[in-house]
């Protein structure tokens, strides 16, 4: 089948949404996702389901403009309330988002699952890929990462209270605000959001085929507070290890990197941050702006390298 020419961004490669060219100075976003609930609270789940979603419209320096609901739920099995507060988490977000909800689709079925499909809107020529770094550039990561072990420790009946509360606050905060202020900063290259391939897998994603390179930081990575003690317990979830078995190859661990902190770097996340490759000479000025604007987590945590390609070295 021959090329659309007007499809920027498909299925062909791993970026976080679909984009479509209207005209010359306008294109579409489209993206879809969906799960099960991670949090007891259906109003929480609906929270963090609605900003998962968003997020991909973010990440590629859009706005959202339109959300659809997308329901799965057992009525014989759960009580109505449960499905109309999924729905009321979901739609105060999309309001906080500034997104006009039009509508959705619902199934019966045995496990209650939601989400969004969610369109935005760019300029064409300003749409940002998650594979165009440049080496130089450094590396910005929006939100700390560990929402997958605390999940994980929560369905044990394990999480300690503060430590969940600051798992919920990153999952069911909109990466809006540091989406607005990377698109206002020069020299921003690609960017991705962190999701359930982990800050590692999603930073594969970035290098895999390309002639560059990543360094990171691994102890600048903002983590939870409280997070090592759950990961000492044994808490991790079973998509930590599918991420790191796949994605290994293209790791290279120096000395002195302990085992845990490398096993956090690939934890599936849900509604992550923004991974953000960017010049390095603005890369302080908007981790500043960022925290003064109450992303408090942002932070440099690489560089972008020339050398080994398609690689990663975590130091």
């Amino acid at each position: 089948m021959r090329p659309d020419p007007n499809l920027i961004a498909g299925i062909e490669g791993f970026e976080d949404a679909g984009v479509y060219k209207i005209s010359d100075d306008l294109a579409l976003i489209l993206t879809l996702d969906f799960f099960t609930p991670i949090v007891d609270d259906p109003y929480l789940f609906g929270q963090i389901a609605a900003v998962n979603a968003l997020s991909d419209v973010y990440a590629m320096g859009g706005k959202p403009l339109t959300a659809m609901n997308i329901i799965c739920f057992p009525p014989k099995k759960l009580p109505m309330e449960i499905l109309n507060r999924i729905l009321q988490g979901g739609l105060d977000k999309i309001h906080e988002a500034d997104v006009t909800l039009v509508g959705g689709h619902s199934v019966e079925d045995d496990e209650p699952k939601y989400g969004l499909s969610v369109t935005g809107v760019i300029d064409p020529k300003k749409v940002l890929r998650n594979n165009t770094a440049r080496p130089g550039d450094r590396l910005i990561l929006t939100k700390a990462i560990g929402t997958g072990i605390v999940s994980t420790a929560l369905k044990g009946g394990e999480a300690p209270a503060s430590l969940l509360a600051l798992s919920i606050g990153a999952m069911t905060t909109l990466n809006r605000r540091a989406s607005e202020l990377m698109v206002k900063t020069p020299g921003v290259h690609a960017c991705t959001d962190i999701t359930g391939f982990g800050f590692l897998g999603h930073a594969c994603e970035m290098i895999e085929g390309t002639e560059t390179g990543l360094r990171i930081f691994s102890t600048a990575v903002p983590v939870f507070d409280g997070l090592k003690a759950v990961i000492d317990e044994g808490y991790l979830p079973g998509g930590l290890y599918r991420n790191k078995n796949f994605r290994m190859s293209m790791i290279e661990v120096r000395k002195g990197v302990p085992e845990w902190r490398l096993d956090l770097l690939f934890d599936p996340q849900t509604s992550g941050g923004l991974l953000i490759s960017l010049e390095a000479k603005e890369a302080e000025g908007l981790v500043k702006r960022m925290r003064d604007a109450g992303v408090t987590d942002a932070a440099v945590v690489g560089e972008v390298t020339k050398a080994p390609e398609a690689k990663i070295i975590v130091e």
